[in-house]
């Protein structure tokens, strides 16, 4: 395994743009899992300039291998020459028109051919616009007020009111939204007893890290339907990166409505709402409607971004490649004896590393160090890893020869208890604090 220099970065203009961000932009970005908070401080990057495949560039010129692609958009790779060209394509005939453009209806077809819920289709502009107008559309199609979910759902009231980001969401909000323990159906079913005929839907991630248990995606389907309640699935970062179809089609278990977007249309601001005919028909009264809604450019996006992946048979790749990286960053805890710290979990294209139990008082220290670690040697990751098809077997050595360095420092430090002292700046900060 190469040795990967951890040569000295400048990161000079980087610090000098935040101190120009700080007193115009809160936090100095526009999503909090980009803010500097979320990274070491001072040894990771403020601002990024250019990016291209799977490598991005900061504002001091040091090129980096980045896993976090965008928070998860970026699925063929950074300014990808054939969605980009069908995106200025569509620009020379208009972005925004006066009246619906083909494409809304082309792009409708499409997705509809390839999720398996998807009768109609309502298009957004981000996930949280998709999570919003589903959960509103199951609230007027039961005509019932409560939402149980699962995982994460995005910024608006009805989801953010129950974390602890809960800031400026009423009360009387933040008690309509129960949240349930993912892979525990009586969890679930507990939600359905102390609110009988009140829960409107059930909305949740078909899996994150974890998967389901064997039969797990099918009872809650099963008890969704029993209690008159719809099953929305959020497949916003499922989408198009396990199949093409979806989660859905992967684990065969088919929602009432289904949310997509990342990667649908590889950057471009893009999300979508799809679902049975007779449900999403209610769209027709249930106001969810905006300006950039049939936005032509992000349409034209997808339909490239779709097309790529199906003629570079690019869900395979991911899985493929995926799985070598999984296999590899496990087989490295192995060797350095830190199998029982830290595991390498999730499906093979979106992996993050999991602390185990027993260490879990000193996640938030062995998280950043190994962040730092890192992105000394060029990687920039938030501790998981999503891939694009840009990440190929060069990327994956460099990838490895990094996380054999990183562990070598993190075994080292374990073994002398001085985690802390080796972190070169402040610790990052979790977006969702510890209630």
């Amino acid at each position: 395994m190469g040795s990967i220099k951890t040569e000295i970065r400048r990161l000079e203009e980087s610090a000098r743009w935040l101190s120009r961000a700080l007193p115009l932009i809160p936090s100095g970005a526009q999503t909090f899992s980009k803010s500097p908070t979320s990274f070491v401080q001072g040894v990771t990057p403020n601002y990024l300039t250019k990016a291209h495949g799977a490598r991005v560039w900061d504002v001091d010129g040091n090129e980096y291998i980045d896993y976090i692609m965008g928070l998860g958009p970026v699925i063929l790779g950074h300014a990808d020459p054939v969605v980009n060209e069908a995106a200025w394509r569509q620009m020379q005939d208009g972005l925004s028109f006066s009246l619906p453009h083909i494409i809304e209806v082309e792009v409708s077809e499409l997705l509809c051919e390839l999720i398996p819920c998807a009768e109609m289709v309502r298009f957004g502009k981000n996930g949280s616009d998709a999570t919003s107008a589903a959960v509103r559309l199951a609230r007027a199609y039961t005509k019932r007020d409560k939402v149980a979910c699962c995982g994460y759902h995005g910024w608006q009231d009805w989801y953010i009111g129950v974390t602890t980001r809960n800031l400026g969401v009423p009360e009387g909000v933040r008690g309509l939204t129960l949240k349930f323990v993912y892979n525990d159906v009586d969890a679930l079913r507990r939600v359905f007893q102390q609110n009988h005929d009140q829960i409107s839907c059930v909305i949740m991630e078909p899996i994150t890290f974890e998967a389901p248990h064997h039969g797990y995606l099918e009872a809650v389907k099963e008890l969704c339907h029993d209690q008159g309640a719809v099953l929305i699935f959020d497949e916003v970062v499922t989408g198009f990166r396990f199949d093409l179809g979806g989660a859905q089609r992967y684990f065969g278990v088919i929602p009432d409505l289904a949310c997509f977007g990342k990667a649908m249309a590889n950057g471009f601001p893009l999300a979508a709402v799809v679902g049975r005919g007779e449900v999403m028909r209610l769209f027709e009264e249930v106001f969810f409607s905006s300006t950039h809604g049939g936005e032509a450019v992000s349409l034209a996006a997808c339909r490239a971004t779709i097309q790529e992946l199906q003629r570079r048979d690019g869900i395979a790749q991911l899985w493929r490649v995926g799985g070598a990286l999984k296999e590899g960053i496990n087989a490295l805890l192995r060797e350095f004896g830190l199998e029982e710290v830290l595991a390498c979990v999730g499906l093979a294209p979106f992996t993050g590393l999991h602390v185990h139990k027993a260490y879990v008082a000193q996640s938030a220290l062995l998280r950043s160090l190994i962040q730092q670690e890192m992105v000394k040697r060029r990687i920039l990751f938030r501790n998981n890893h999503m891939l694009s098809l840009a990440h190929d077997a060069e990327i994956m050595q460099k990838t490895i020869s990094a996380y054999g360095e990183t562990f070598t420092v993190i075994a080292e430090a374990l073994h002398l208890g001085d985690l802390s002292s080796r972190l070169e700046g402040a610790p990052a900060q979790p977006v969702f604090r510890e209630a």
